[in-house]
């Protein structure tokens, strides 16, 4: 049996590295994907505790963030397409729809 230890060090690992990606890259593709492997990362973290436990309480937990996940995942993409559509990029330093 794999120890609970070594499913933090990966969820900590996936984490840094979703955090990694958002902070250094630009484009906005990148910057979503890092989010989601931030979210999985807490997934893992999640299922790893609930396993050790002996408690379906963070499988049930799993089973909810992975639906707004998916629900994030298409808003997202819709705005991002909708961005692509009109300024032809993807990268945050060209996008300048927000600024007030």
């Amino acid at each position: 049996m794999i120890p609970l230890q070594w499913y933090l060090w990966l969820s900590a690992a996936m984490f840094a590295i979703g955090i990694a990606g958002f902070l250094i890259r630009r484009n906005i593709i990148i910057m979503f994907m890092s989010i989601e492997l931030m979210l999985n990362a807490a997934n893992v973290s999640l299922v790893s505790f609930g396993h050790h436990l002996q408690d379906m309480r963070g499988q049930i937990l799993v089973f909810f963030i992975i639906a707004v996940a998916a629900a994030e995942a298409a808003i997202g993409l819709a705005i991002i397409i909708a961005l692509f559509r009109n300024r032809t990029t993807t990268y945050i330093d060209e996008v300048n729809e927000m600024k007030g």
